[in-house]
This record gives C-alpha cells, structure tokens and sequence, in this order.
C-alpha cells in the first residue's frame, strides 16, 4: 500500500545519547604566605577553576583542605579574575595571605605576564596585586579600628588585660604592654569563640632591629584557633601604628609558632602589604563526578 505524500517510513533511532563530560580536574597548589621559605608563613590552597563551581562545592573543598583559607579563582573576560575565599567553615569578605598567595600561583603558572598588575574582584571591593622586586605588593582597603569597650568575656578569654581595645567592622585590636606579652598569650579559645566578631588581634611594640610591632590573631569563631600570619588584619594594624608611631611603612612580625613577615605601606584609606610566598606542593583533584 502506498504512504500518502510526506509519511516516511517509520525507523528505529540507534543513535546513543551524547556522553555527558566528566568535570575538568582542579589543580591545587599549596602554598606558604609571608614567608620566604617552607614550612613557615602561612599555608593556603589555591583552586584555578576551569568552569564554575557552586558556594557548596567550595565549601566542601576548604573543609576538605583544613587549611585556614581555600581561594578560588575564576578568569573573568577582562583578563581580571573572581576571588572567594573560605575557612573550613565559613566564606570570608577578605583575606591577605589567600591573595598573596593566589597572586604567586597565576604568575608561577603563566597564567599572567610576569610584570602584568592582576586584578581580583571580591566582596571587599576590586583589589589588586603586582611585583615589586622579590616581594608581592597588594592594595588593600584600610580598615581602621575604633575605640571600644571590652564586651563580655574578651579579657578573660584572652587573660590579658589590654593597653587599648578598638574595634573595625571585623575584629577586635587589643593592644599589650610588651612583645614578651603577645608571645606568651595562651588564649582562652572556647570562651574567645562566643565573643561577636570575626576574631582578635593581639599586638605591642617590638624592640627588634628592623621591625616596628608584632601581633597574633586569633578566630576560633572562623574555625582558626590561631592565623599563622593575618594580611587582613594588618589593614587595621597598619593605621594603627602609624597613628603612634609617626611613620608610614612599617615592618611587622607576627609571632605565630609559624611566624612570618609583613611589610606595611599606609596611604589614606589603602594599605600596601608585601609579602613574599613560596610554593610546597601542586595536586590534581581527580574528575570524578563531585
């Protein structure tokens, strides 16, 4: 029997649904800020995405990775690149060693011109990073701390009485009598964490030749009993002391058990700090379906 005009004879389609691509992999490098040397500063991982990933899947990652900050980093189209930053428990607004480290990886990696400013936009605004000899240089907001009464329970966490306490919209500044003070802080971190803010910087003047003051900084309420060396935290303390010391550039140590080194430049409502980093080990998250 003939099919009226444009029937076609019915055929069974064989063709096989086109594969869905297993994820690109991730690399992960490991790398050690504020320091010159391994083992020291402090260690963030940093992730280049090749293609999106959801504030869960980070998340997960950064728990996975228990360092105190994860970075993730995604290429932008004008040449700029997105940067979030994530404890093992929260996302944060602004992190310095993440970035100093980030910083490292895209001009150890190629992935920009050795001498090309990088650019990242995050949740504290557009910051930026460039070389300037053996160190990074980042131009970060000031965050200047105001006077502030002790709330309850900070001195007795913390069992120190301090000079001064001040308060930014992050952190809490106390202020000791002595760098021996600052070292020998043994911190109260279950009362610290029930304390309302991000964390604590302890700081005193130093004596040491070179150097201008030291500091900790604790954030048990971050899921970091103590930040090894805290960029962050001296948008605030770089202010501080030039208000007390007269000077615009400063050298800063912070005495974690780690310990490293941060230079400080003041200029009004931005702060430049250099550091330098080094990397300890590249990885491949393996593309399975996560």
């Amino acid at each position: 029997m003939r099919r009226p005009p444009g029937q076609n004879k019915t055929t069974n389609d064989t063709r096989r649904p086109p594969e869905r691509q297993p994820p690109k992999p991730v690399i992960i490098t490991q790398v050690d800020a504020f320091t010159d040397t391994i083992f020291a500063g402090n260690p963030a991982a940093v992730c280049l995405l090749p293609e999106p990933r959801g504030e869960a899947w980070m998340q997960h990652l950064a728990r996975e990775m228990n360092l105190s900050e994860t970075a993730f980093l995604g290429r932008r189209a004008d040449g700029a690149f997105d940067l979030r930053w994530f404890t093992p428990t929260v996302e944060v607004d602004l992190c310095g060693h993440a970035t100093l480290a980030s910083a490292h990886v895209l001009w150890e990696r190629g992935e920009c011109a050795p001498g090309a400013e990088i650019r990242f936009h995050t949740r504290s605004g557009m910051l930026s990073a460039r070389r300037r000899d053996a160190w990074i240089e980042l131009d970060f907001p000031a965050v200047p701390e105001e006077a502030a009464a002790p709330p309850p329970g900070l001195v007795e966490a913390l069992g120190a009485e301090p000079l001064y306490l001040g308060r930014n919209r992050f952190d809490y500044l106390a202020e000791l009598d002595s760098e021996a003070a600052v070292r020998a802080l043994r911190p109260d971190v279950q009362r610290l964490r029930t304390v309302a803010a991000r964390g604590v910087m302890v700081t005193a003047r130093t004596a040491e030749r070179g150097f201008d003051f030291v500091s900790r900084f604790f954030a048990p309420a971050a899921g970091i009993d103590e930040d090894p060396v805290t960029g962050s935290a001296h948008c605030c303390l770089g202010p501080y002391w030039q208000a007390r010391l007269g000077k615009a550039a400063l050298a800063a140590r912070q005495v974690s058990p780690r310990g490293g080194v941060v230079r400080v430049e003041v200029d009004g409502s931005r702060v430049k700090l250099l550091g330098q980093a080094v990397t300890v080990f590249v990885a491949e998250l393996r593309p399975v379906d996560y």
